[in-house]
């Protein structure tokens, strides 16, 4: 987790340099929200590059085991019941695997399965099922006699908010949980998610500086990451 009042802080303390703007939490709270799913979804896209590759044998510096470190954060249980996968607030953002009867369900997709069904030799068993996805939520497991099952899945994470109360015409920081929604990121993201940031806020103010200067301190950090 990365608190957001410690990242807003730094992205004030970078854009107010010199007077060059002033960044308000609703301007902020839009920022972090973009900044943090762009974060968010590079994980995939990363995963999927470095495992083409070979990781690293060091435990602490495998690429590979350092970004399914941070995606573990937002991976949950979920359940299968008739044709419906079951998730907190319909959380669902990822589908991982799918088990039935501690077997593992492989995913065919809806135009493949009518000819599926028809060979003998490719027809779904208990020993071998299959499911189709459809819509966000919706899955159908194969043969129609499982009803119910497992399965991993990965959820959006919560969208950030600085909450605050205004004094004497000032926003303060309100660390009240009602009011307040730190980042769900990995903490090793917070200089990231302060130059993403940084770079949104100059485009908004239409300051090349600032969008510059949070646009290279990012770069920086992503070309550091992946060596």
């Amino acid at each position: 987790m990365v608190k957001i009042d410690t990242v807003y802080q730094k992205v004030l303390t970078f854009a107010n340099k010199e007077q060059r703007g002033y960044i308000t939490p609703q301007e902020f709270n839009l920022f972090a929200e973009q900044a943090q799913m762009e974060i968010f979804e590079q994980y995939f896209y990363d995963l999927n590059q470095h495992m083409r590759a070979h990781g690293s044998a060091e435990e602490y510096s495998d690429i590979i085991h350092n970004i399914n470190e941070k995606i573990t954060i937002f991976e949950h249980i979920g359940n299968i019941s008739g044709t419906t996968i079951t998730t907190p607030d319909g959380e669902l953002y990822r589908l991982g695997t799918v088990m039935v009867d501690n077997k593992e369900a492989e995913e065919v997709q809806q135009n493949e399965i009518l000819y599926i069904n028809q060979s003998p030799l490719t027809k779904p068993t208990l020993d071998m099922p299959v499911y189709v996805r459809y819509g966000t939520n919706g899955l159908l497991i194969y043969p129609n006699s499982i009803t119910t099952g497992t399965c991993t899945y990965i959820k959006k994470p919560d969208t950030p908010k600085w909450g605050y109360v205004v004094v004497g015409e000032k926003a303060l920081y309100d660390s009240n949980p009602n009011k307040t929604t730190n980042f769900e990121l990995h903490m090793a993201e917070e200089n990231e998610l302060v130059y993403k940031i940084l770079k949104f806020a100059g485009l908004s103010m239409k300051r090349d500086d600032i969008a510059k200067g949070g646009q290279g301190l990012e770069s920086m950090q992503v070309q550091q990451e992946k060596q």
